[in-house]
């Protein structure tokens, strides 16, 4: 496969052209979609955004995590070192994104999940594996998982509106990604009609999400989009610093580039269905996803070219 990375210096300039246009290929489904919500938004038909937000939040999610953690061929050796470095980048993430929001004098609480959890999922996956082949996506798909656990988990309840929801032990993220480690460490596997069934249901997760992004951008007042750009510059600044700390710190050379990759990610769609749902900032949450995800694709081949030009 031929990459931007391949290139020597000198090509830079006609290198870099090359992954616009696959980037493009990979941003053109999620962007429809988001464009099918933002028509429907503008045509003013009745949009459940509340039942979608919790149909996301406790069933299609969970699926998705149990279907990913019980189905990859990573083991589990590698899966606990990628999640130690995981969890190191965005707790990095965490604590320099409060100080950034505090000092730029916006909701920390609020917006904190925006600014630490990258989109590493439906833009995350395909990119990784576009960039750093079999060896990235095996990465990509191990920490999506403990990413997505996390933000279901820890990163909702730093939200100051989540008091109605039930204890922490009886998330349906947490319950489900138990599941999962305990059919690992027991070498059970599933009936297959189980698998089929998870991996259905958490097929719905993306398009969902993208529908509410979609509807919810398409009535976004023009302040939602002025404070979401501060928003999208400190997740994108400082999920790259993080991730690259991180990944020299408690990784292997060959998939540190692949980490390095997702932290550095836009803001999560899922930060906008939390923030819809527990917060008044929604509108600058859609911003600072749409601004980030247009900033990441003007900005993505360059990375690519950086990341695949460090030696280890």
């Amino acid at each position: 496969m031929l990459r931007v990375f391949d290139f020597p210096a000198r090509y830079l300039g006609m290198g870099l052209l090359i992954p616009y246009v696959s980037i493009l290929g990979l941003l053109a489904p999620p962007v429809t979609v988001i464009a099918i919500g933002a028509a429907w938004a503008k045509k003013g038909l009745e949009f459940p955004a509340h039942f979608l937000s919790l149909l996301v939040t406790t069933v299609a999610t969970p699926a998705l995590i149990f279907h990913i953690l019980v189905t990859t061929p990573l083991s589990n050796h590698v899966i606990a070192v990628i999640a130690a470095a995981s969890v190191l980048a965005l707790g990095l993430t965490m604590a320099a994104g409060a100080a950034a929001l505090k000092l730029a004098r916006l909701p920390v609480r609020k917006l904190l999940p925006t600014v630490t959890f990258p989109n590493a999922g439906n833009l995350g996956l395909p990119v990784s594996h576009m960039a750093f082949g079999d060896a990235g996506l095996s990465t990509a798909v191990a920490f999506f998982a403990i990413c997505t656990f996390l933000q279901h988990t820890v990163g909702v309840r730093t939200l100051p509106a989540t008091h109605g929801m039930p204890p922490a032990w009886r998330s349906p993220v947490l319950l489900s990604a138990l599941l999962a480690v305990a059919c690992r460490l027991s070498d059970f596997v599933p009936p297959q009609w189980i698998l089929d069934t998870t991996d259905l249901v958490g097929s719905m997760t993306v398009p969902l999400m993208l529908l509410s992004l979609g509807h919810a951008l398409a009535l976004i007042p023009s302040d939602g989009l002025r404070a979401g750009a501060k928003i999208s510059a400190m997740r994108l600044a400082i999920g790259l610093a993080a991730g690259y700390a991180a990944s020299r710190v408690a990784l292997p050379a060959d998939v540190a580039g692949a980490l390095t990759l997702q932290m550095a990610m836009p803001c999560a769609v899922v930060s906008y269905i939390y923030a819809r749902r527990y917060t008044d900032v929604a509108d600058v949450s859609a911003g600072a996803v749409l601004v980030s995800t247009l900033a990441f694709l003007l900005l993505a081949p360059l990375l690519l070219w950086l990341l695949g030009s460090t030696p280890g």
